[in-house]
């Protein structure tokens, strides 16, 4: 759960606009209201949960931008050159998602044995409160994007990514936009797996906090935390093969496509995002005391 938040961050510009965002220092910034989205969404912290949180996250972060960020800037450079030198493939695209994974693991480990101590110290009424916060999650993303009829779901996905690339492409294209209906249409019913995959999760995460004072509560945490593909539903195995694998094609037909203008837009938006990396303040800290 943290670490799908502060992953959600460090890889803003993973497979080249996925994730939209335009000001990361601004995001970093603010990574303490960001990153517990689980615990404002689903977790109701005391005074004294709320000040541990506050100086562990510090911590978090000065390791994280000490050790990561400039792998961070190095994995953008990358991806710069995939695009000027037109070398976006999908070896290429595998070998970057490759890459992020693998920082995104770090940082689960990294931030585990945290979760544990904070999880351990939850008071049964947290708990209740966080199963039903959960359930109250689910209903509200099976009505938006399960119970619409299959071909609006089609529809709202495709519409979705559009403008997810907008920043990216600028206009897309007619043969861009067809690529991107023809995306959607291949994904089928991607958000049914999706979010019965996310019950499961939660199920298997509820479950574990029932026996957070076991001994081996800190064990399923980390299986939780750092093992997620491992616990997923054999249907969602499938689903997201299947949407990686389209969303590499997708962005490979979309380079295909681009015009020099919007390659020109992509490598300023990533040399922008790299910026707004290497101008943290953190970073500038990190430079000064090597």
């Amino acid at each position: 759960m943290l670490m799908r938040a502060l992953a959600r961050i460090l890889f803003l510009a993973l497979s080249l606009g996925l994730a939209a965002c335009t000001r990361v220092d601004l995001a970093y910034r603010n990574l303490d209201v960001i990153v517990p989205w689980t615990l404002g969404d689903y977790l109701d912290m005391n005074r004294d949960q709320k000040g541990w949180f506050n100086d562990r996250l510090k911590e978090h972060l000065r390791w994280h931008c000490a050790t990561q960020l400039p792998e961070n800037l190095a994995w953008l450079d990358k991806v710069t050159q995939m695009v000027a030198s037109n070398q976006v493939t999908d070896e290429q695209l595998q070998a970057r998602t490759a890459e992020a994974k693998q920082a995104i693991g770090e940082v689960a480990r990294e931030i585990t044995p945290s979760a544990v101590e904070l999880l351990q110290g939850l008071d049964d009424q947290q708990v209740r409160a966080m199963q039903q916060s959960f359930s109250d999650d689910l209903r509200k993303r099976r009505a938006e994007f399960v119970q619409p009829p299959l071909s609006q779901q089609i529809s709202d996905r495709s519409k979705r990514m559009q403008k997810r690339l907008l920043p990216w492409f600028g206009t897309l294209s007619d043969n861009q936009v067809q690529r991107v209906n023809a995306w959607s249409l291949a994904l089928n019913d991607q958000y049914k797996q999706w979010i019965d995959n996310r019950e499961h999760w939660q199920g298997l995460f509820l479950d574990a906090l029932q026996h957070r004072h076991d001994a081996d509560f800190g064990q399923r945490i980390a299986h939780l935390l750092q093992q997620r593909e491992s616990l997923w539903t054999p249907q969602y195995k499938a689903s997201f093969a299947q949407t990686e694998a389209a969303t590499r094609q997708l962005l490979i037909g979309l380079i295909a496509d681009s015009s020099p203008a919007q390659r020109q837009q992509i490598e300023q938006k990533l040399a922008e995002l790299r910026q707004d990396f290497a101008e943290l303040k953190c970073m500038q800290a990190v430079k000064q005391a090597g």
